[in-house]
């Protein structure tokens, strides 16, 4: 049976997700290939509550795994997820603040002060590049100055406090393909499955999943936050901003293009300066309605001032 549920690429129904503690242990488990037996939401204030930090949501983890020999294993799981396209350097700074902190050096019995092993996860709303396979784990080797690889005494907690794995999953390739336990978790987030004229939902076929008590879990909590009035309201509030944001892409792409066919005619007609000039001004007013839509979605005056890179003054006037 077709049943409608939220749409975890937004954010406030992606936190909803996380939240339940069964389901973030069901999604990093098939994310890890390890069974995670215990699992806790670290540092509350660096995720993206509010609109600081465009088209980015962060939450980090600390997980206790099972290790092939029966022993448990605590490590962190820093996990960002986008809509957009985001530059690499953002996610760097949010990576070299997790290694700052103090809270992730281990406490017991660790004189010489090694951290907490970490993973990173990217659940990326964009493709990156030709890579065609939807989930990539980029995982560190140790090698000899020979090209041998080094496995005695590896993994070393040094090491470990150093390097870190990653996984970077594609949201767009996911187009229906389930060939394992992985794909079976992550085909709630499939925006194949998107609603046609709602994005906020998706609709999945529930019956895939009858013999299966953590994805029916899961599929009850999307069921419930497609009919919560609050969250609905958090998606409403998230697709004005980025229809704001799409606004205002559109608007510098036309007019990026229009100078470039402009300047094309300057060469051959002193002329054509005029016209730039009002091609200009143009401009300025594009940037202002763009500048009072944001304003709108509820974006601080400074941000504004930065994406439209217009004075702040005539952001406050607005």
């Amino acid at each position: 049976m077709i049943v409608t549920i939220a749409n975890p690429i937004y954010d406030a129904v992606f936190k909803y997700l996380m939240e339940d503690e069964r389901i973030a242990k069901t999604l990093l488990s098939a994310l890890l290939k390890k069974e995670v037996l215990d699992v806790e939401v670290r540092r509350h204030e660096y995720t993206n509550g509010s609109r600081d930090n465009i088209s980015m949501y962060r939450i980090d983890f600390g997980a206790t795994i099972k290790q092939e020999d029966g022993s448990s294993k605590l490590i962190l799981i820093e996990l960002q997820k986008t809509w957009l396209e985001t530059e690499t350097l953002r996610f760097r700074q949010y990576l070299g603040a997790q290694y700052a902190l103090p809270d992730n050096i281990i406490k017991d019995n660790n004189p010489e002060g090694y951290a907490i092993p970490m993973v990173t996860v990217y659940l990326l709303g964009h493709k990156v590049g030709d890579i065609e396979e939807p989930v990539i784990y980029v995982t560190h080797k140790s090698y000899d100055y020979y090209g041998n690889e080094v496995t005695k005494g590896i993994p070393d907690p040094f090491v470990e406090s150093l390097v870190h794995n990653s996984i970077v999953v594609q949201i767009p390739r996911l187009r229906g393909h389930v060939n394992n336990r992985l794909d079976e978790v992550l085909s709630v987030f499939d925006q194949s499955c998107k609603d046609k004229y709602n994005r906020q939902v998706l609709n999945i076929d529930e019956d895939k999943y009858v013999h299966d008590d953590e994805m029916k879990h899961i599929i009850h909590r999307l069921l419930s936050a497609a009919s919560d009035a609050e969250l609905r309201h958090e998606m409403n509030v998230e697709d004005e901003y980025f229809t704001a944001i799409e606004n205002r892409d559109t608007t510098i792409m036309l007019r990026d293009q229009k100078i470039m066919e402009l300047d094309a005619q300057i060469a051959e007609k002193d002329g054509q300066l005029a016209e730039k000039d009002g091609l200009i001004a143009e401009k300025e007013k594009a940037l202002l309605v763009t500048a009072k839509a944001l304003k709108q979605a509820g974006i601080p005056d400074d941000q504004i001032a930065i994406m439209t890179t217009l004075p702040i003054s005539e952001i406050i006037k607005l």
